[in-house]
């Protein structure tokens, strides 16, 4: 039976997520490094403020498994040379810290965060998934959010546009110098991502908020449960990824069609952005 939606106030509003509380004890060195070294490498002219987010801050990261995440709010358009200080930065996390299954760092400018178009998307990243680690939160200027159909639509509404790389890179592994890793890394990613999909398709209806692949892919499948095992398969293989061409099928060719189908159908196409 599928229990009641969590991660809801009592006026069912999104709460956020994470918290510095929350950290593993066995991450809480990698945090601490963390602070100190995004702050040196951007310093207060460049940077904004800085987050977590991820598993790491909501208190299930596994050492050896899970990943740091960041995002960083620049005062200005990231531009390369903030990209190559970022990359130096994520491989120097991860080759520092053997808990860690690697680093990420997302640079956005705090002005696109605030912006108007991004209102439902990264916007509602950074207030209700991010964990403030440095600098004033940009959250504290953002709405409350319910799970709703703009929501879904706006956070997940183009997978549709993503199926085509996916299917590209997968075509790509065969002749990757370590085939193996590259599907691992590709079905972890897009696994993850599919998964999140699924569950934003019905979210509105549970309603709730959950990150747990777990439970999502459950929430899911209680109102697809023709579609429940394949999401079931994707969700078990996300957290670590899988070497099986076999799963990147089922991806890109059975379950990421119908679902992009299925969600255009239901909460329509995401806006086109001014980039874009």
């Amino acid at each position: 039976m599928l229990r009641a939606g969590t991660g809801l106030d009592q006026d069912g509003l999104i709460v956020r997520e994470g918290a510095l509380a929350k950290v593993p004890s066995a991450f809480a060195e990698v945090v601490a490094h963390a602070r100190v070294a995004v702050a040196e490498a951007f310093g207060p002219e460049s940077l904004d403020s800085a987050y977590l987010y991820g598993s790491i801050p909501r208190g299930t990261a596994v050492a050896g498994r899970s990943d740091l995440d960041l995002l960083l709010a620049l005062r200005h358009r990231p531009t390369d040379a903030d990209r190559a200080t970022a990359d130096a930065l994520q491989r120097d996390l991860d080759h520092r810290f053997a808990q860690l299954n690697g680093a990420g760092i997302l640079l956005f400018g705090a002005a696109e965060l605030l912006s108007e178009a991004e209102r439902y998307d990264l916007g509602w990243f950074v207030a209700c998934l991010c964990t403030p680690l440095l600098g004033d939160d940009l959250g504290e200027r953002l709405p409350r959010y319910r799970p709703s159909g703009l929501l879904a639509r706006e956070t997940n509404g183009d997978l549709a546009d993503r199926l085509p790389r996916w299917r590209a890179r997968a075509a790509a592994a065969t002749t990757a110098d370590d085939p193996a890793a590259e599907r691992r890394a590709l079905s972890r990613g897009a696994g993850r991502h599919l998964v999140r999909t699924g569950f934003t398709l019905v979210m509105p209806r549970w309603p709730g908020w959950t990150s747990d692949l777990a439970e999502s892919a459950e929430v899911f499948a209680h109102y697809y449960p023709q579609q429940a095992d394949q999401m079931r398969a994707v969700a078990a293989a996300a957290p670590s990824g899988s070497t099986d061409p076999a799963l990147l099928h089922l991806m890109f060719e059975e379950l990421g069609p119908w679902l992009a189908t299925e969600y255009t159908a239901v909460h329509g196409v995401k806006t086109p952005r001014p980039q874009a």
